[in-house]
């Protein structure tokens, strides 16, 4: 179940929470990733606080390329498409932090659009 959430909140979230943006009808959408594909997004990430963007790869030109498996928040993607990702600080560098941009206990907020979809699974 997918939920429009909203950044515009103070109270950083406690769970990890889905918003689509854009969403692809389900006649036009002939491939939704799965677990085990390898993606390519292009993503903004910000500070939930203030906004303050981190990282970007719309700003690099390239795309983020990674194997789907352990980020929820994507799953179900058709390409396209675009959701906002709303992080809690202990599913993101939790305590850490990522110094000087991330502070210790930050929630991110990452807009992100599905640019292409491979299969990687291997038959048997």
């Amino acid at each position: 179940i997918l939920i429009f959430v909203s950044a515009d909140s103070k109270t950083p979230p406690k769970n990890l929470q889905i918003g689509v943006k854009h969403r692809i009808p389900d006649g036009k959408c002939t491939k939704r990733a799965k677990d085990g594909d390898s993606l390519s997004v292009h993503y903004t990430g910000t500070l939930f606080t203030d906004g303050t963007k981190f990282d970007s790869s719309i700003d690099r030109g390239t795309p983020f390329t990674f194997t789907l498996g352990w980020d929820q928040g994507l799953r179900g993607m058709c390409i396209g498409e675009k959701r906002k990702l709303i992080i809690p600080s202990d599913l993101a560098y939790g305590e850490r932090g990522s110094p000087p941009i991330i502070p210790e206990n930050a929630a991110l907020v990452f807009d992100v659009e599905l640019v292409e979809i491979s299969n990687n699974r291997v038959e048997l």
